[in-house]
């Protein structure tokens, strides 16, 4: 499988979690994926030699993919779990019949138990459908613990407490440890983060940490403490997944030289399903313009939710054209908007990412114009041997592969990256500035300081007046000529992965030249 050639540009995939969908050549999707890094994961299925059977007949298949990000992790692996339920892919293991999608049920008695329903019916309070069996199980074993909720099927007569009551992990209604008001107030909390109302309920909390605190009562505080952790985790995981009995549409646009992006998000009954992209021309009203044509193609849902208000003759021609009465939200705050700007998010990622990382790392090093050219440079050798350099270009962001480089080193005996980095970095701008040829916006050293100051040293003797950075790749610090502490921007920021990326690419053209000079050299004897 190595080798196997890449059907569509993996420089318009970012670096971002998220969901990729693999197409056939009729469109069909055909697997469905979650990931860290979107980038990374849809390359290795290229890179890899040793997939399975199942995985080998996938590669072969696929002729596109389309990717959807989020914010985290968690929403990648819920968003995963809907887009498969959905479409049902051919390479996806086929959930149907699996337990996953069940309800966490608070049932209606004076000392409500939480517990697993496996349909919505009766009269407690169900959350969901969890369409991932793990995120339910996760989801219930926390906000049970957190809030100490019983969990037993039928109290016991005998007021003696269970074994989850002395582990701290139940208050014990069963012997009559709390009061049904005490226990009801447990209740309203855990209902309130199964509803993904946590903002207010965490401004609660600190509230109550702060006025216990000051009053010495630092066990109480604790608690507060406690439970603030707990719920802001498992909000993470609710934007992309929520209780709703109707269909939602959310769109969003941004515009930019006269040309409007626009993305729809179908949100079926609480979960992500998919999206639709469009870009067009700008013009006055467009968007609602655009929101009469495409509803009078498409069936409106329930709730549609936009970045401005409409006018309300628009909403009732949507109505009209539903058979229904059709809402357009404006929202502010809450789980709409978090749907909102992932929509936004989204746009910026697919039409202006390159942009905004380039930007980014102006920003970040502080410099008057930005990055648009970065030349990386790399050293590769095998214990000394076949020592050779590669340069890359990015230009706007993306590798510009056509201005790529190579470098066997000729002046430098052993093992000795300092000096080949001296040789190779002179070698390239003295030959720049006979040409009378533009200079990068910013050099990229792949290495440490020692490196960083091996190419300052040959830039200086050029009169060659370009920032000059090294990124040290065990701890991604980016470090910069005359400052003994790396940059204060961490590894995880858009910039410094946009940093990382680019040195990726420079170390894996290095290492290609090192071994074909190894083969070329074998094969000779």
């Amino acid at each position: 499988m190595a080798g196997v050639p890449v059907p569509f540009s993996l420089a318009d995939i970012p670096h971002s979690p998220g969901c990729y969908l693999y197409k056939d050549r009729t469109g069909t999707i055909i697997y469905v994926g979650k990931a860290k890094d979107l980038r990374k994961r849809v390359s290795s299925y290229f890179q890899k030699r040793d997939h399975d059977p199942k995985t080998q007949k996938l590669v072969q298949t696929i002729a596109d993919v389309e990717y959807i990000a989020t914010g985290t992790d968690e929403e990648a692996y819920l968003l995963e779990n809907s887009l498969i339920k959905r479409h049902q892919p051919k390479y996806n293991i086929d959930l149907r019949d699996a337990k996953s999608y069940a309800y966490i049920e608070l049932t209606k008695e004076v000392f409500p138990r939480i517990t697993i329903a496996r349909k919505a019916k009766g009269a407690g309070q169900f959350f969901g459908p969890f369409v991932s069996g793990k995120e339910r199980d996760y989801v219930l074993s926390v906000v049970k613990k957190t809030f100490k909720l019983r969990s037993c099927k039928s109290m016991p007569r005998n007021n003696r407490p269970c074994l989850r009551f002395h582990i701290g992990n139940c208050t014990g209604p069963c012997a009559g440890k709390v009061s049904a008001e005490a226990y009801a107030v447990q209740c309203s909390q855990a209902e309130a983060v199964l509803k993904g109302r946590t903002a207010e309920l965490v401004a609660t909390l600190t509230e109550e940490m702060n006025r216990y605190s000051a009053a010495m009562e630092f066990e109480a505080a604790m608690r507060c403490r406690d439970v603030i952790g707990a719920v802001t985790h498992l909000a993470g995981r609710q934007c992309v997944s929520r209780q709703k009995d109707y269909d939602e549409d959310v769109i969003h646009f941004l515009t930019a030289a006269g040309m409007v992006y626009l993305m729809v998000f179908h949100v079926y009954s609480g979960t992500l399903g998919g999206r639709e992209e469009f870009i067009f021309e700008e013009s006055a009203g467009f968007f609602e313009e655009f929101l009469a044509q495409y509803y009078s193609e498409h069936a409106a849902p329930r709730e549609v939710i936009v970045p401005e208000a409409v006018d309300e003759s628009l909403a009732g021609y949507l109505g009209s054209v539903a058979g229904r009465k059709v809402i357009a939200t404006v929202p502010k705050q809450g789980e709409k908007a978090k749907l909102l700007e992932l929509a936004r998010k989204n746009i910026e990622l697919v039409h202006f990412g390159d942009e905004i990382r380039v930007e980014e790392l102006r920003k970040a090093l502080r410099l008057a114009e930005a990055p648009r050219v970065v030349e990386c440079f790399d050293i590769s050798h095998l214990s000394g041997t076949d020592t050779v350099a590669s340069m890359v270009q990015f230009r706007d962001g993306r590798p510009d592969k056509r201005n790529y480089r190579r470098f066997q080193i000729k002046t430098v005996e052993g093992i000795d990256d300092f000096a080949s980095m001296a040789e190779v970095v002179r070698r390239r701008y003295s030959r720049l500035i006979a040409e009378e040829k533009e200079m990068p916006d910013l050099i990229l050293i792949d290495g440490g300081k020692g490196q960083l100051s091996a190419a300052k040293r040959v830039l200086d003797e050029l009169e060659v007046d370009v920032p000059v950075i090294s990124l040290a790749e065990r701890e991604e610090e980016v470090f910069v000529s005359g400052v003994p502490f790396p940059l204060p921007f961490g590894k995880k920021t858009r910039a410094n992965m946009y940093l990382q990326e680019i040195r990726d690419e420079a170390h894996r053209f290095a290492i290609t030249y090192n071994r074909l000079l190894r083969k070329k050299r074998v094969v000779g004897k």
